[in-house]
């Protein structure tokens, strides 16, 4: 089986973690470990900004995020419902209600026309996702902020690697929330950062993560433990270091994918421009007037074969039970049509040339 991600770590992942073990620290009372802070620096370079704060999860990340921009609780973040139930989840812990806005069915993003129609005197902050590895459309919806002096968060657990007017995912947004889960492009096993320019965010966000302290048994304002610990941090500062050569192979899998498949009227293939540059974390293709049933068959039959194709995100967030039952039911139509018919190939660095060309003609024979 040919699966969707899959870690790329090899012997200089397990010699940092070896180093930690042997000459410690293993984690730091304030979460500012020498690994953790040497990540960090690294990290802060990547994402082009002036802060970069690790943490123990993506969840984590985005959840710091919500706090360090002062929504309050009963107040509105605008969220797309097509991603995965964390985007949401990290509003309601932080005290507040998401607010669910469909999407550009080209990109997947939120769609900057149905944010600015969903705002309301109690919207406090809008949080896109750069879906799949592709950024949301973030000079329109900068202007949105700046408009109803609204915070602007970007979601970019899946864009390690994307660019947006040629500069790094995330940086026109106050904060960007990074995910490093083991199946992200660069991952800690678990783990997240938060990135800012922000002198202010970036104090902020390092109280929350430890207690809301500076210092250790001085709590200052609500937080929690979302420390990074430095075994995580020293996988973090080697991946990092790879990520090139991984978005690398990732697009040049993906761009093989779309020679291949481009021969089918039957797909809608990835949408990608020279001012929006992917990170290629999931090649998602669409069937044309596909039913659910349709789009699941296609995947039974591509796992039959050896490729672990997927569909993300069959349930909107704003149809699941807790969601539904406590924001309220919402017709999204993009949304919904989109994840009746939407799939994801494998093209992570483990997907050699002669697989990529498999998986495309597989899927043009069983279309």
């Amino acid at each position: 089986m040919i699966p969707i991600n899959k870690p790329s770590t090899d012997e200089a992942e397990i010699q940092a973690v070896m180093e930690v073990m042997r000459k410690g620290p293993v984690t730091n009372a304030l979460g500012m470990g020498p690994k953790v802070l040497e990540f960090e620096k690294l990290f802060a370079e990547f994402a082009g900004v002036k802060h970069a704060v690790a943490v123990n999860t993506g969840t984590a990340a985005l959840q710091a995020a919500v706090m360090a921009a002062g929504v309050k609780r009963d107040e509105e973040v605008i969220v797309p419902s097509f991603t995965f139930v964390a985007t949401a989840e990290a509003v309601v812990l932080a005290g507040a209600k998401p607010v669910f806005a469909d999407i550009d069915p080209k990109t997947y993003t939120l769609s900057p026309e149905a944010v600015e129609k969903t705002i309301t005197k109690k919207t406090r902050a809008m949080l896109p996702v750069d879906l799949y590895g592709f950024s949301a459309d973030m000079k329109p919806l900068r202007e949105i902020a700046d408009k109803y002096g609204l915070a602007l968060i970007s979601d970019d657990a899946q864009a390690h690697g994307a660019t947006y007017a040629g500069k790094p995912a995330g940086k026109y947004a106050d904060s960007a929330c990074w995910s490093l889960y083991a199946s992200k492009n660069i991952m800690t096993g678990e783990g997240g950062v938060v990135t800012t320019d922000s002198d202010e965010l970036d104090d902020k966000l390092r109280m929350i993560r430890n207690h809301g302290e500076k210092i250790k048994y001085a709590s200052e304002m609500l937080g929690s433990n979302l420390r990074m610990p430095e075994l995580e941090a020293a996988i973090g500062i080697v991946q990092l270091k790879k990520l090139p050569g991984f978005v690398a192979k990732r697009r040049e899998n993906a761009e093989q994918l779309t020679k291949i498949l481009s021969e089918s009227k039957k797909l809608i293939l990835p949408y990608e421009t020279p001012e929006r540059k992917h990170s290629w974390y999931l090649y998602t293709a669409r069937q044309v007037d596909a039913t659910e049933a349709k789009r699941n068959k296609l995947l039974d039959d591509l796992k039959a074969k050896g490729i672990g194709a997927e569909a993300y995100y069959v349930h909107p967030i704003n149809t699941m039970p807790y969601y539904r039952s406590n924001f309220g039911a919402k017709l999204l139509p993009e949304t919904e049509k989109a994840a009746e018919q939407v799939f994801s190939l494998p093209v992570h660095p483990g997907v050699t040339k002669d697989e990529a060309a498999l998986i495309g003609e597989t899927v043009l024979g069983l279309l």
